[in-house]
């Protein structure tokens, strides 16, 4: 192989983990149910026909692409918020979108066969 092809399969691999590492869980479904106990609020980031067509017991539905808009809906910005969606990518923009609104104690679960 050619040293140019290393080089794309270097940067592919480098991209794969990159990917992998944004939207890894950064918090276990034990640690998510007690914030829950605790007063937290779930938060289901996926399009309104995913979640009608199942969710999480006492997800709020706020699709990631209105994320932004809507975060008023929230609550106190310090009041812990877990986030998930289908497979973590959602999520994981999500959690970025509200730390960056302010929001101190944002967790992503990843996707919600996670719980």
């Amino acid at each position: 192989m050619s040293m140019q092809t290393y080089m794309w399969i270097g940067l592919a691999l480098a991209l794969v983990l990159v990917t992998w590492y944004l939207k890894r869980p950064d918090i276990t479904p034990e640690l998510a149910r007690q914030l829950l106990a605790e007063g937290a609020l779930l938060v289901d980031v996926r399009s309104p026909s995913e979640f009608s067509s199942g969710h999480l017991d006492g997800a709020k539905n706020i699709p990631v692409d209105v994320l932004g808009q809507r975060s008023g809906e929230l609550g106190a910005k310090d009041r812990p918020v877990i986030l998930y969606c289908a497979s973590g990518t959602r999520s994981a923009m999500a959690k970025r979108t509200l730390r960056a609104a302010g929001f101190a104690r944002v967790h992503n679960l990843g996707a919600m066969s996670n719980w």
